[in-house]
């Protein structure tokens, strides 16, 4: 992180977005799956499609990708080799969305093309295209990806052409809201060495501005704008969280209007799906939430997993005790880190049952 602040941001940013780049695979079909790079309307995608004739038609993962934002693709060959496994493992077509990147495409650009290219997967001419049987259709997403997943499966819900086409929502290590940034988990694994909370900060903050005023008033808890405190209830840890993890943490709202610019979306349910109320999420499809222990997301995962349980949404949850942030990112060549595939296991076997 030390190293991040002395190259400066934005040339950090640069060099990671440099080595995505040189990690993107192209689309290789193999003896059980075709891989094709396509478009739906404006917004790229890759689509995964099982090889062999099946009787009946077949289930659907939409993938969104982590990466705050600003980060990743569906390219990497992390995400490549997950999506190869899903579509043979749950004789699934996957569907990878390769929504535009901030800075350069700020918010709400990033989410409106995963709407799109979503809401064109789900025409009924579209699924019986790729053969994906309307009523066995997901949407994951990991990270920031995550983040994506629950926001649109919220849209679409309220959306009378859409409301019954997710069957399932999966939810793995999400981010979920940008209200507070002083849960417990954020201050616990403050300085953890995979996603640290000060480049967490720096690299959300650039899906809206490249203005550094914002990074230092919500590294202060202190980004909120005025009339916004009718939004704390919903994320407020000391209600939801398991007395477990609130060990001795002793909460305080965020203090209101001290940013001189107003950004509309800190107040936006798009990006902070937590700020839904509860007859809304009271419609929500099937859920599986993921969470890990070391990992300053953990308290957003767990305050959905309360909330979701409180107005009788079915939902599964599983916590990796040991687990890290982005322990899918380090599936594939070189470091096939063993967490990572217990994770894609946990969550494959859950679809296998469920979708």
């Amino acid at each position: 992180s030390l190293f991040l602040e002395n190259v400066g941001l934005l040339r950090a940013e640069k060099l990671f977005s440099t080595i995505v780049y040189l990690d993107l695979t192209k689309p290789i079909s193999d003896e059980n799956i075709t891989v094709t790079d396509t478009a739906f309307r404006d917004t790229p995608v890759r689509l995964y499609l099982p090889k062999k004739k099946s009787k009946r038609q077949r289930p659907a993962v939409i993938f969104l990708h982590g990466g705050g934002f600003v980060l990743g693709s569906c390219k990497t060959s992390a995400n490549d080799f997950l999506n190869r496994w899903m579509a043979n493992k749950l004789d699934a077509v996957v569907v990878g969305v390769e929504y535009r990147l901030a800075p350069q495409y700020q918010y709400p650009i990033p989410y409106e093309d995963a709407v799109s290219a979503i809401k064109f997967f789900l025409q009924d001419k579209i699924l019986e295209k790729y053969g994906v049987d309307p009523t066995r259709i997901c949407i994951l997403g990991e990270s920031s990806g995550g983040l994506m997943a629950a926001s649109v499966t919220q849209l679409l819900q309220n959306d009378p052409d859409f409301k019954n086409k997710i069957k399932a929502q999966v939810l793995i290590y999400p981010s979920l809201q940008i209200i507070d940034s002083f849960t417990p988990s954020q201050r616990e694994y403050e300085h953890n060495p995979i996603l640290p909370r000060d480049m967490t900060i720096k690299i959300g903050c650039l899906y809206f501005t490249k203005d550094q005023a914002l990074p230092q008033a919500v590294r202060k808890n202190q980004h909120m704008p005025q009339g916004s405190r009718h939004l704390f209830k919903f994320v407020n840890w000391s209600s939801f969280l398991p007395e477990k993890y609130k060990k001795n943490h002793v909460y305080t709202e965020p203090i209101l209007g001290r940013l001189n610019k107003s950004y509309p979306g800190l107040t936006d349910s798009r990006l902070s799906p937590l700020l839904v109320n509860d007859s809304q999420l009271q419609k929500l499809p099937l859920t599986y939430i993921l969470t890990c222990q070391h990992d300053i997301l953990r308290d957003d995962g767990l305050i959905y997993v309360t909330r979701l349980r409180n107005v009788g949404v079915k939902l599964t949850h599983d916590h990796i005790e040991n687990g890290i942030h982005g322990a899918l990112t380090f599936i594939a060549s070189p470091f096939y880190l063993h967490q990572g595939f217990r994770i894609r296991d946990k969550y494959v076997s859950w679809l296998e049952e469920n979708l």
